[in-house]
């Protein structure tokens, strides 16, 4: 794995363009080992292109950015190889076992073989799946689902972790055993760059930026953006810079 100076990621006036229309306009922001970084905005702010660009998926129109020491317009393939992602809907195979998708994964991410056995082994016991093994990943709760889309992602222990709205959909008990999953992974050194449009889930994030028209309007610690907007919680902060207050 390629060495990396303070930010896990760094980021220089990215922008996206597609014919005429600017999806994301020269943002800049950097993320440190560790952090719970969310990034929130509406749909259609360009979050969704912004993260796309940082996971090797979408060349950018301009501007830089560094992903786990390698830069995602140079080295795409080698920003896919050292960062984790789970996608906003299910990505896992349906018609595989659950210790066959771990499987799949951990070759993906080219875990030796002999490493690959422990790998499954340890994931399920974490994850309280041991006797769920051979159970068709289709036949799981959605709950279960993400739990396990979670782990696989971070089947090869990479520095950072890209999680698309992780939370979509799931239960209020499940929302927070994933949660408890996230900050352990953050406390074991993991950096966590979070989607959500449960703006609750803003203020369990170290920091937290606010996206509008392709744009970052804001950026900073949710108590400090709760202070700056003279506001109780996240879901003010987010009303009024989305209405240009």
């Amino acid at each position: 794995m390629k060495s990396y100076g303070k930010y896990i990621v760094e980021v220089e006036n990215l922008t996206k363009k597609f014919g005429d229309f600017v999806a994301v306009d020269n943002i800049s922001f950097n993320v440190k080992k560790g952090e719970i970084f969310g990034f929130l905005g509406a749909n259609g702010a360009g979050k969704t292109t912004a993260m796309k660009m940082l996971t090797g998926l979408l060349s950018p129109s301009s501007g830089n950015a560094i992903v786990a020491g390698w830069d995602v317009e140079k080295n795409p393939e080698k920003v896919k190889l050292n960062i984790g992602y789970m996608s906003q809907k299910f990505s896992l195979y349906d018609d595989l076992r659950v210790s066959e998708n771990i499987r799949l994964y951990a070759g993906i991410y080219k875990i030796p073989g002999k490493e690959i056995k422990i790998k499954i082994n340890t994931l399920l016991e974490e994850l309280g799946m041991q006797d769920l093994r051979k159970k068709l990943v289709g036949d799981l709760p959605l709950g279960w689902k993400q739990k396990l889309a979670f782990a696989v992602a971070m089947v090869h222990d990479p520095p950072v972790v890209f999680l698309d709205e992780p939370t979509s959909g799931v239960d209020p008990i499940t929302r927070r055993q994933f949660w408890e999953m996230i900050y352990k992974a953050s406390a074991d050194g993991t950096t966590l760059f979070v989607t959500t449009h449960y703006l609750d889930e803003a203020e369990y994030c170290t920091r937290t930026s606010i996206m509008v028209d392709g744009e970052i309007k804001a950026l900073d610690t949710p108590e400090n953006l709760k202070q700056q907007f003279e506001v109780d919680n996240m879901q003010d902060v987010f009303v009024k810079l989305a209405r240009g207050l």
